[in-house]
Parts: C-alpha cells; sequence; structure tokens
C-alpha cells in the first residue's frame, strides 16, 4: 500500500512539473527569436489592415437572432474610404453604413485588437448618430469578414467580402476575376 502510495506521489508531482514548464503557464512571453519563421511583425500586420480596408467595401449579410428569422439575413454595405491608426489600439475609419433603410457617412473611432495575425474590430455600447447604440465584434481575414452585433435588444450575426472600391466599381473581384452577376461578354459563368 504504501509503494503505491509513493508512486502516485511521484507521478503527480512530475505531472505538475510538465504542466508547469508548458509554454501556456509560463509568465513571460516568447522572445522575438522563438517566433515561427516568417511571421511578420506587428507594425507589418497593422499597415497591411490599413491598406486592405482603406478604399474598401465590405458586402454582405446579417441575421437577426431571437426573432423567429434566424434562417432569414438581409443585406448589408458598409463603404470605407480610409483607415488610419490613431494610438494604441484605437484606429479612425472615415465610413458610410448601408443597412435596411439607413445610409448615413460618418467617422468612427474604433478598437482594433489582435489574434495572432487576426484583427478584430471591436466596438462596445457605441452610440452612432441617427442610428442607435451597438457592440459589435467584427474579425477580419483573406478578404473576408464576420462577427456579432448588438443594437439595443437586437442583435445577430454579420458576414461577407471585402473588395478595393475601384475593383467594385469595375465590376470584377480584386484578382481581376468577374464578379457573378456582372456582365460577361461571352454568357459563360465566370470561372474562378
Amino acid at each position: 500500500m504504501k509503494r503505491i502510495l509513493v508512486s502516485l506521489f511521484l507521478v503527480a508531482v512530475i505531472c505538475g512539473l510538465v504542466v508547469a514548464s508548458s509554454p501556456a503557464f509560463a509568465d513571460e512571453k516568447p522572445k522575438p527569436a522563438e517566433r515561427q519563421k516568417g511571421k511578420k511583425s506587428q507594425e507589418e500586420l497593422e499597415k497591411e489592415f490599413e491598406e486592405a480596408l482603406s478604399g474598401s467595401v465590405l458586402i454582405g449579410r446579417y441575421s437577426v437572432v431571437g426573432r423567429g428569422d434566424e434562417q432569414n439575413s438581409h443585406e448589408e454595405k458598409y463603404t470605407i474610404s480610409k483607415v488610419s491608426k490613431l494610438q494604441d489600439e484605437y484606429w479612425m475609419f472615415e465610413t458610410r453604413i448601408q443597412y435596411g433603410k439607413n445610409d448615413l457617412t460618418v467617422p468612427l473611432t474604433l478598437r482594433v485588437v489582435w489574434a495572432e495575425d487576426t484583427p478584430i474590430i471591436t466596438l462596445t455600447d457605441l452610440t452612432i448618430p441617427a442610428l442607435g447604440t451597438f457592440t459589435s465584434r467584427v474579425m477580419i481575414f483573406r478578404g473576408r469578414y464576420a462577427g456579432t452585433w448588438q443594437h439595443d435588444k437586437v442583435g445577430g450575426h454579420l458576414w461577407g467580402r471585402i473588395e478595393k472600391l475601384d475593383a467594385q466599381e469595375n465590376g470584377t473581384k480584386e484578382n481581376g476575376d468577374k464578379k457573378e452577376g456582372s456582365d460577361n461578354s461571352n454568357g459563360e459563368k465566370p470561372k474562378k
């Protein structure tokens, strides 16, 4: 019996040491040399974010949760003429918001946080003149966006694609392919 107790004690101590030494429990952040090879600096990520969203349009859908019509989605469009970093995590978005019967151009100071290389636009109880008070988390990644929103007691999900304004005006995606529904001279469905 004594041998079993000693063995269990040793196993518990060893497991505790292994868990305590794992990176998830370390007190300090990994040093830059320990980062993955080819990983971009925060400055590079922020520059890419600014370039990707300045002069762009977010075209997508939103759903309303809790009203019994979660299966239905509605069109939304956010035109962003310029995005620029102010200080710390705060950014200025010069934006035109279009959803439902609303169409408003307004500058917004928004907080952007990062999950590694992925920016997340956040706003908490932000009052937008003529629209109301909103809370939202929107993730931006590889030409798409997705997130959640809350407007007073109503909330839901939002998702869509990000296109540069010049590409959208010309009826093309950023890679030059014709968008579905745009004029295609040979009448064929666009190739991906």
